[in-house]
Formats: C-alpha cells, structure tokens, sequence
C-alpha cells in the first residue's frame, strides 16, 4: 500500500504563507486523485483540499480563496500553496489519496501565530 510523503510545514505568523508538498514513499507510475488533510489538536482530521485525476480541484470553505492544491504529474509531487494563514489553520497536515486514503504518513506541523 503506497505511503506519502509531507513537508514544508513551518511556524509562520498570521497573514504569511506556506508550501507544502507530498510525494510517495516510493516510485510510482500512478497519479490518483489525492488530497490535503489536516488535524487539528482535539480536532478530527479534515479534507482541506482535493485534485482528481484531471486537475478538478476543490476546497473546504474556511480556505478557498487561500489555499491552492497543485499537482506536478511529471515529479509526481502534489503542492499545497497556503497564504494569508490565520491562526486557526495551525494543524498537522497530511497528504493521501482523495478516496480510500491509505496508511497515513507522519505528517507536517503547520504553526500559525497571530
């Protein structure tokens, strides 16, 4: 079962922006639908952000507009460019297939002060 991959998590403060980005754990020739996740403390994990197979791309409300998800199919790398991040984005975030999400990774620690 494939792995992923996440970094680029940082402590940044209010209104600044983050990159992160995912790759699997080993060389692969798929590039499934995948998705941005995060968790934050005392919180159930939430889809932040999915891209299917043909780049349609979607958001949950409190960042469309903010956050963009991206996929570079040549790297096979996807991309989560966080801007004007408010405190309450602070979460680890996580990478993983959009649908059935396999063995979740470590994760990245995103740190917003305010």
């Amino acid at each position: 079962q494939v792995q992923f991959v996440e970094s680029g998590g940082g402590l940044v403060q209010a209104g600044e922006s983050l990159r992160l980005s995912c790759s699997p754990s080993e060389s692969t020739e798929r590039r499934p639908a995948m998705a941005w996740y995060r968790q934050a403390p005392g919180k159930r994990r939430e889809m932040v952000a999915g891209i299917s197979i043909t780049g349609v791309t979607r958001y949950m409300n409190s960042v469309r507009g903010r956050f963009t998800i991206s996929r570079d199919s040549a790297e096979n790398i996807v991309h989560l460019q966080m801007n004007n991040l408010r405190p309450e984005d602070t979460a680890v975030y996580y990478c993983n297939l959009l649908s059935n999400p396999s063995t979740w990774g470590q994760g990245t620690q995103v740190t917003v002060s305010s």
